[in-house]
């Protein structure tokens, strides 16, 4: 069973400053999710490496890799052009600053100084997108698996018929005649159908197998 802290969904705080984290983290703790700290834009695209985030707080003027590219590295990986950005500036940022945010990929602005409750709303609403995103995952991969076990067992059943009516053809052949072609056929056949039921069961053994842990740079299915 997953624990409490496997079912939370991490949130990417990205700001140069420790005192802006700090307030974030103040405004989002009663949300009871991960926050995970990010002092610089290099630190954000490392931590995107690791995990899945269901949202990313970045400060738009940091030294060094700024907010618009940090955010322009993020968008171009195919894993993480998806994870939603709120971009938080300093008060009073111009029209055309903001228009640029939303250029960048940000699904929302917020400017300092910032009511804690829109933080909270705004951050809610993406965490319940993306914990509903995996569940959907979940299910689909969920129904797959069923799928694939019904087929193997309908092949199953299907083969197990053919390997009787094998046995029986080769009765009825080999009482009706003794020629080395008829039972060579029926030699055959049952050299064919063994081989159908060997393969089923390495498929059988493989299914069984817990799947293999992907890439973090694979893309979800």
């Amino acid at each position: 069973m997953p624990s409490a802290a496997d079912t939370k969904a991490k949130i990417l705080l990205v700001d140069d400053q420790p005192e802006n984290l700090l307030a974030l983290e103040a405004a989002l703790d009663a949300l009871d999710q991960t926050l995970i700290r990010a002092s610089s834009g290099e630190d954000a695209l490392k931590a995107l490496n690791d995990d899945e985030f269901a949202l990313i707080l970045l400060a738009i003027q940091m030294s060094g890799m700024d907010g618009y590219q940090t955010a322009a590295h993020i968008k171009r990986r195919h894993r993480t052009r998806d994870t939603p950005i709120i971009f938080v500036s300093a008060a009073g940022t111009s029209p055309h600053a903001t228009f640029r945010g939303y250029a960048a990929g940000a699904v929302d602005y917020l400017s300092r100084p910032y009511e804690p409750w829109v933080l909270r709303a705004k951050a809610n609403i993406f965490v319940g997108l993306h914990q509903t995103n995996v569940q959907l995952r979940k299910q689909a991969t969920l129904l797959r698996t069923e799928t694939e076990t019904d087929l193997l067992a309908q092949l199953s059943t299907l083969l197990s018929d053919a390997e009787t009516q094998a046995l029986v053809l080769r009765g009825e052949l080999q009482a009706q005649a003794s020629r080395a072609t008829v039972r060579t056929t029926a030699a055959r056949l049952e050299r064919t159908i063994s081989s159908m039921r060997q393969l089923l069961q390495d498929a059988s053994e493989r299914h069984k197998e817990p799947d293999t842990p992907a890439s973090p740079h694979s893309p979800p299915h």
